[in-house]
This record gives structure tokens, C-alpha cells and sequence, in this order.
């Protein structure tokens, strides 16, 4: 069974960076669409950022020329690199298919706080 495991996360201030990794063991991420996700409390998860086969990369309106998704093929690996953080972006972040199609990770914490 395949299993996600996100890392990266942690405590930045607003304005900062932070790039998180999402690790696939038993699958790869160049021949289906895989996908970030968020869920900040009290709220619905929500897809961030997709990127499909071809490389094609599609994001929400709120993270559009702040966030980059990319993935690394021989690594195997997820990745989203998030810049300008603002507070709003304070959630858990997740990594999927898309849609989703495997069991959720525990997810990485993201907080933006001063």
C-alpha cells in the first residue's frame, strides 16, 4: 500500500518561505496528477496546487505567484515551494493524487504567524 508522508513544515513569519516535500513510497509522481492540499481548522481540505503529466501546474487563485508545485523523478519526491507566506496560509498541508485516490498522510503543519 502506498503511503505519503509530508515534511516541511514549521513556524515562519509572514513574508517568509518554507518548501515542503511529499514522499511516495510504491508509487511515482510522473504518470498521474498529483496534487497539494490544505485544511486550515474549521475549514474543508482544498487542493492548493496540481501538476499533471507534461508538467502542466495549476493553483488556486489565493497561492498563484507565490507557490510553485514540482516534482522530482529520480527522488521520487513532491515537492511545494511556498513563498510570501501570509497568514491565511496557516493550515495543514497534505499531498494526493488528484483527485484523491490514496490514503491522506498526517499532513505537515504550516503556521504564518508574527
Amino acid at each position: 500500500q502506498v503511503q505519503l508522508v509530508e515534511s516541511g513544515g514549521g513556524l515562519v513569519q509572514p513574508g517568509g518561505s518554507l518548501r515542503l516535500s511529499c514522499a511516495a513510497s510504491g508509487s511515482t509522481f510522473v504518470d498521474i496528477p498529483w496534487a497539494w492540499y490544505r485544511q486550515a481548522p474549521g475549514k474543508q481540505r482544498d487542493v492548493v496546487a496540481s501538476i499533471i503529466r507534461g508538467g502542466s501546474t495549476n493553483y488556486d487563485d489565493s497561492v498563484k505567484g507565490r507557490f510553485t508545485i514540482s516534482g522530482d523523478k529520480v527522488k521520487n519526491t513532491l515537492y511545494l515551494q511556498m513563498n510570501t507566506l501570509k497568514p491565511d496560509d496557516t493550515a495543514i498541508y497534505y499531498c494526493n493524487t488528484a483527485p484523491p485516490t490514496m490514503t491522506w498522510g498526517q499532513g505537515t503543519q504550516v503556521t504564518v504567524s508574527s
